[in-house]
């Protein structure tokens, strides 16, 4: 396919969950066929990213391409924006861990726990 005739879209990343794929939701508004109110509708697009440099919340801009898989017809071309998204640990904003909540690392039977509860 000859870069004059792909399509293109621009759209923010809003999954990564997938080895060299990414999830991109492109915004974009149709008129309303009665009222002629302009609508937001938003469409999400696979898209191929090889060396998986795409974070949450980046903007980026996909092409077109052949199918790469079943769902995936689109590859990030470029990163326009990296994405403000934190990545923080729960200790750091003073959530207790997962583990200090447990009853087994307390020393506390679960069974004698639940027989308390009834």
């Amino acid at each position: 396919m000859s870069t004059a005739t792909q399509k293109s879209r621009t759209g923010t990343v809003v999954s990564v969950k997938m080895q060299k794929t990414v999830v991109v939701s492109v915004v974009w508004r149709q008129k309303h066929l009665l009222y002629g109110k302009a609508m937001r509708r938003i469409s999400k697009f696979y898209a191929h990213d090889e060396e998986a440099e795409c974070k949450l919340g980046d903007v980026v801009r996909i092409v077109e391409t052949h199918p790469l898989s079943k769902t995936k017809r689109w590859r990030v071309m470029e990163i326009v924006k990296r994405g403000e998204a934190p990545e923080v640990k729960p200790a750091e904003i003073g959530a207790p861990e997962i583990r200090a909540l447990s009853p087994v690392t307390q020393g506390v039977d679960p069974a004698l726990e639940a027989q308390e509860i009834t």
